[in-house]
């Protein structure tokens, strides 16, 4: 992974996945015995519980395996202590296409970062527009292509470190 895509997280979320990930892990043998039982049943070509099973069991380790490359590749609380530059951690405050009256105000994170007090929306890093104001400094205009395929320019306002 680059350093772009390396992923932010407070001790509070990272504990908050790590424990999903220990449930989702710890559930696999009942799964496995749901899958057995439902087996049993008889012809699997028409059995919905085996193939309900099934499903579950596949988008549980799916998720299993999001939460293991997150986990395995966070920076946690690893906040930015620097002010004045946008960086993932950062809360920052934008305005944009040169209208200082339309601002907006978010988190440089990943959807996994919760904001504890839910006001507050998260950018990824890898987004256009959050990708766009990585490294940005307070003035600096940047722009960035939204799927529409337009062109928006954003100015960084301010950018301070995220503090729960």
């Amino acid at each position: 992974m680059t350093e772009n895509q390396v992923v932010w997280l407070t001790e509070e979320s990272y504990d908050r996945l790590k424990g999903e990930l220990d449930e989702l892990i710890a559930n696999r043998p009942v799964i496995a015995a749901e899958i057995n039982d439902r087996r049993e049943e008889g012809d699997l070509r028409e059995n919905g519980g085996y193939h309900a099973a099934r499903e579950q069991q596949g988008q549980e380790e799916a998720r299993i395996r999001q939460l293991q490359e997150l986990l395995n590749t966070a920076k946690v609380g690893e906040a930015p202590k620097q002010s004045g530059v946008a960086l993932p951690g950062s809360v920052v405050k934008v305005y944009y296409e040169g209208d200082e009256s339309d601002t907006e105000t978010f988190l440089i994170a990943t959807r996994q970062e919760i904001v504890s007090d839910g006001k507050l929306e998260v950018y990824s890093p890898n987004s256009p527009l959050g990708a766009a104001l990585l490294n940005a400094k307070v003035g600096e205009t940047r722009t960035y292509t939204v799927p529409s395929g337009n062109t928006v320019s954003v100015t960084l306002v301010s950018a301070e470190p995220y503090h729960s």
